[in-house]
């Protein structure tokens, strides 16, 4: 059993004490504090906010995607400071090595004895949040160095192993207009990031408060709401949140669905998808809901938790195929069939025939 199921498992059990309230109280209150001091640099993206902070308090990454100009990396630098956490970013170019971002050895003369002596120099993942600035420009082999960092919290240089600090959150970002000279991600590897995020365009008021804000002399600078210490517990607090078996069902009953092998799997999935999601999105949808239920001050995970979360854990980890294409069906476009097709009373699931199979 991996280490995140299996800390998800004994969480899943939990009561939450009087101290947990206290700390839930505490989060929700951070919550609100952050998203202030983030208005008062970013104008509007009040969803991807909330989702970036969801991913964070869950302890998992996240990818955003849109066109230039939408802020992507004035947010997460905005974030890093209201979070009290080291920043660090890399721009990925095409002639980036893994080195450049793990870090590498050098040979140092040692003042003391003469000798001569290796040393490890950290490069720029040794951070608290990194920003993979347009990753899909660096070929794949720079773009696997990130995976053991974001799956293991450390790098592997030579045959020493390099800890990683915590909390540790790799926010990438990506161009989807720009397709010549980038590198697409493996889906293996954008299965390691928590939530797919879509930046869209602001609304007319938030644009015209843009061109009012960036064209004048003031600027504004956030103040740290958390530290890194309180992160953690905060992280911590998300996992132990409880979940009914209902809650669990509901979500496994939206993965399965999308897996063209799988009995009682609905035509329009078969017709659409090529390729569905593994067991990693079960984890996140849980364990994002369990965050999204603390940030709004509740203390208990419900289907609705679930499905405001479901496109961004599920939008990346399922493949759609030609004929969705030629239809112009995107995942996006499959994963709202699935949520409204999906019963979500408690009792409706268990009375389904075509859910009988899927949970067979």
């Amino acid at each position: 059993m991996s280490e995140s199921l299996q800390a998800h498992r004994v969480g899943a059990n939990d009561e939450l004490s009087s101290a947990d309230l206290d700390a839930a109280g505490r989060l929700t209150t951070a919550f609100k504090d952050i998203k202030k001091q983030l208005s008062r640099v970013i104008v509007g993206q009040d969803q991807v906010i909330e989702e970036l902070m969801i991913a964070m308090f869950a302890r998992g990454h996240c990818m955003l995607e849109g066109v230039p100009g939408l802020a992507k990396t004035l947010l997460i630098s905005t974030l890093a400071k209201c979070l009290s956490l080291e920043f660090s970013r890399i721009q990925f170019t095409p002639d980036l090595m893994p080195s450049d971002i793990t870090g590498t050895e050098v040979i140092e003369e040692n003042r003391s004895t003469g000798g001569r002596e290796f040393r490890f120099l950290n490069g720029p993942l040794f951070a608290n949040v990194v920003l993979a600035d347009e990753i899909n420009r660096t070929p794949p082999k720079t773009q696997a160095a990130l995976l053991e960092a974001m799956q293991e919290r450390q790098v592997t240089v030579g045959r020493t192993r390099h800890k990683l600090g915590n909390p540790f959150f790799v926010l990438a970002t990506q161009n989807p207009i720009e397709q010549e000279g980038t590198y697409p991600l493996p889906e293996a590897q954008q299965d390691r990031f928590m939530f797919k995020v879509f930046v869209d365009y602001p609304t007319f008021d938030e644009e015209f408060e843009i061109a009012r804000r960036t064209t004048g002399t003031n600027v504004e600078e956030p103040t740290a709401v958390l530290s890194g210490d309180q992160i953690l517990e905060l992280q911590h607090l998300v996992r132990k949140v409880p979940v009914t078996d209902h809650v669990i069902k509901y979500t496994l009953a939206l993965v399965r669905q999308t897996r063209i092998t799988q009995p009682g799997c609905p035509k329009f999935i078969k017709e659409w998808l090529s390729w569905g999601a593994g067991p990693r999105a079960v984890q996140n949808l849980i364990l994002g809901a369990k965050g999204r239920a603390l940030l709004y001050g509740r203390q208990h995970v419900s289907v609705e938790d679930v499905q405001a979360i479901a496109l961004p854990v599920l939008r990346h980890r399922i493949l759609t195929n030609f004929t969705a294409a030629s239809e112009g069906v995107t995942t996006d476009h499959v994963v709202e069939k699935i949520l409204k097709e999906t019963p979500s009373r408690e009792g409706e699931l268990e009375r389904d025939e075509r859910f009988k199979k899927i949970f067979s």
